[in-house]
C-alpha cells in the first residue's frame, strides 16, 4: 500500500528516513537469512511502487513481501504489511519520531534496533506458520 502522509513535515521526514531504512533493511535481511534455512529471492517490480519483492521460501511454503513495505514498517508507527496482491491502494501513516534526535537528525541506533526487530519478527512469523 502506498503511504499517505498527514502533513508535509511527515513527508519530509520520510524522505530523510527511507534510503537509510532501505539500506538497514537489506543488510539485516542478509544477516538473518545467512543464519537461517530460508531461501530468499528478489524480484524487481514496477507496480504499485517500483522496487523489489522478497520471496521467502521454506520447504513447501512461500511468501512474497514488498521491500518497501518492510521499510514502511521501520519508518512508520504501527504499519502492517499488506498482501502483495492487496486491493487497498493507500494508508495514512505516521512517522516514528523515535527514529530522530531533537535536531532532527536520524537516530542511527534506534533505526538499527527497530530494523533488527522488524526483520526478526518477519522471519519468526514466517517460520512459525
Amino acid at each position: 500500500m502506498k503511504p499517505t502522509f498527514k502533513n508535509s513535515t511527515d513527508w519530509e521526514k520520510a524522505e530523510i528516513l527511507m534510503q537509510p531504512a532501505f539500506i538497514r533493511v537489506m543488510d539485516n535481511l542478509r544477516k538473518q537469512l545467512e543464519k537461517s534455512n530460508l531461501v530468499a529471492k528478489y524480484e524487481e517490480v514496477q507496480e504499485p511502487l517500483p522496487g523489489y519483492h522478497l520471496i521467502l521460501t521454506q520447504e513447501e511454503k512461500s511468501i512474497t513481501i514488498s521491500i518497501w513495505e518492510i521499510c514502511f514498517q521501520v519508518c512508520f508507527i504501527d504499519y502492517q504489511l499488506s498482501s502483495v496482491n492487496s486491493s487497498e491502494s493507500s494508508v495514512i501513516v505516521e512517522i516514528d519520531e523515535n527514529l530522530f534526535d531533537e535536531v532532527p537528525e536520524i537516530n542511527w541506533q534506534n533505526l538499527e534496533r527497530k530494523t533488527q526487530k522488524v526483520i526478526e519478527n518477519l522471519i519468526h512469523n514466517f517460520t512459525k506458520v
